[in-house]
């Protein structure tokens, strides 16, 4: 009787052993759940991403202003007739080194 119930038992775990750790096991699918879910996650910033470029895409195809702006902004272009100021920021003079007096022993 014993017997039996040790093969039984030893048949339980050989038949529950894949279903927990194989190839397609419950591990294994929880495993690729993370997985799914993080790359969900980095698909979602990405289309957001995506989104924002296609606006400023279709911003500069469209709309002069924009392209105007960008003009004014990165390559310091003016309309004729403007005048254009630079307000540049004074530096800060050098002090003179301090003279440094040798160590007396």
């Amino acid at each position: 009787m014993k017997l039996a119930a040790y093969a039984l038992l030893g048949l339980l775990v050989l038949l529950q052993y894949p279903l927990w750790f194989g190839d397609g096991g419950v591990i294994a699918v929880w495993r690729l759940n993370r997985e799914i879910a993080a790359q969900q996650k980095e698909n979602a910033q990405l289309k957001e991403r995506n989104q924002t470029l296609e606006a400023q895409v279709n911003d500069l195809k469209q709309g002069l202003e924009v392209i105007e702006g960008r003009a004014r902004s990165e390559l310091g272009m003016v309309k004729k007739g403007e005048t254009f100021y630079q307000v540049i920021d004074p530096k800060p003079e050098a002090a003179p080194p301090k003279k440094t007096q040798p160590e007396k022993k």
